[in-house]
């Protein structure tokens, strides 16, 4: 720190500058957890109930109508069961039975003849898993055999009830398959509400870089490349709900009648994928730009704000089961726009310009166009114009360039 000649006082340095700037960066940050995990458990709530009820059901069955005296299994396989992405949960009730008979009849066997006790739990656990190792079993069975088998070596069961506990296995996975079939999650809803996610947030990442950009923040630039290198993960949780869904509607006959809606969100995964790598070029290279001191044309930067608008449009029609196919004409009208070239481009502004064609491409693909229609509608002459009037860090700025 310095002191300035005019006031005597005390000049702030980047490092201040950083260090003021972190406890409104953790409360920023603190604020998004908490409704991501809001999100996520309203996301998951009809999950949770499903997995409540049916575990609750088979351990009445188990216990109630049969008689078993600890019908452990049968809730914990149900849940296991259902824990599982719908197009597994055949493949997973084989699994857990198998691992399930496997591991009780290792750890009765053990127990007999050696009594339960620190180092037997240890042995059982390794023979189990060895056992369904060369018995060629996936992880998920080995890891189950090993659950089981501690479990069976650590509960000892009344005299003659001790392989109850793999028909308590079955009744569970029976159950949760039955709940599974009947009461399926949406298979259209939930891929299509993870679509407009994935849209919602790389749009508000365009929007952050804008405003980095606008005011030459470098903090902000940072903050928004980080959330673009992070949205793979929304990337992952659709492909997952795709898969999910196209499960569901092969699998119940409740709800074959949403296939074809199904495929038609499943395909949003190349282009949104695409879309994804894009922003992220995009927010890499403001990086660069905002920390080299390069000037980026105010066009430019309203390319990038526009796009954001128009992208978070699509992710609204998505989130009310229309097709974005209105935004089509919008994302046609920027990529019109991108072929006005400034006469004395620096590098960055370039990368921006192309960056923001190619995502244009992306989004007419996830709007509804063919790969060659959504090329053919974005203009490939250019037209040099004369310099833009560069972005002011000191002008009133939108409400979206947030100070850090």
């Amino acid at each position: 720190m310095r002191r300035t000649a005019e006031t005597g006082g005390v000049r702030d340095s980047p490092w201040m500058d950083r260090g003021l700037a972190l406890p409104r960066q953790v409360a920023r940050r603190g604020r998004s957890s908490v409704a991501v995990r809001i999100r996520r458990l309203r996301g998951r709530a009809f999950f949770i109930g499903q997995c409540a009820v049916t575990a609750a059901v088979a351990y009445g069955i188990a216990g109630g109508l049969l008689g078993h005296a600890m019908p452990i299994f049968s809730a914990v396989a149900a849940i296991i069961v259902l824990g599982q992405s719908f197009g597994q949960r055949i493949q997973r009730v084989v699994e857990v039975v198998v691992g399930v008979a496997l591991g009780v009849f290792i750890g009765d066997a053990f127990v007999h003849v050696m009594g339960a006790g620190y180092w037997q739990l240890a042995v059982v656990v390794a023979l189990a898993m060895s056992a369904a190792t060369l018995l060629d079993a996936g992880v998920g069975m080995t890891a189950t055999a090993g659950i089981q088998s501690a479990v069976v070596t650590i509960l000892v069961p009344p005299a003659g009830q001790a392989f109850l506990r793999w028909t308590d296995a079955v009744i569970g996975g029976v159950v949760a398959l039955a709940a599974a079939t009947i009461t399926p999650t949406s298979p259209v809803r939930a891929p299509r509400l993870k679509a407009a996610a994935a849209l919602r947030e790389v749009s508000e990442v365009l929007a952050d870089t804008a405003g980095a950009l606008r005011s030459r923040d470098q903090v902000r630039a940072l903050e928004a490349l980080q959330r673009a290198r992070t949205a793979d993960g929304f990337l992952a949780e659709l492909r997952d709900s795709a898969d999910a869904g196209l499960a569901v509607v092969r699998t119940s006959p409740f709800r074959r009648r949403h296939l074809p809606a199904v495929l038609v969100i499943a395909e949003l995964l190349e282009p949104l994928d695409y879309t994804i790598r894009n922003v992220r070029v995009l927010a890499r290279r403001a990086v660069v730009a905002v920390t080299a001191g390069e000037v980026v044309s105010q066009a430019y930067l309203s390319l990038v704000s526009d796009l954001a608008v128009v992208m978070s449009q699509m992710a609204d029609d998505l989130a009310v089961r229309e097709s974005p196919t209105s935004c089509q004409a919008a994302l046609v009208q920027l990529g019109e726009l991108t072929t006005y070239v400034d006469e004395r481009p620096s590098l960055s502004s370039e990368v921006i310009r192309a960056q923001v064609r190619s995502i244009v491409v992306d989004l007419l693909e996830v709007s509804g166009m063919s790969a060659e229609e959504a090329v053919a509608a974005v203009p490939r002459t250019f037209e040099l114009v004369d310099g833009q009037e560069s972005a002011d860090p000191d002008e009133d700025e939108s409400d979206d360039a947030e100070q850090p």
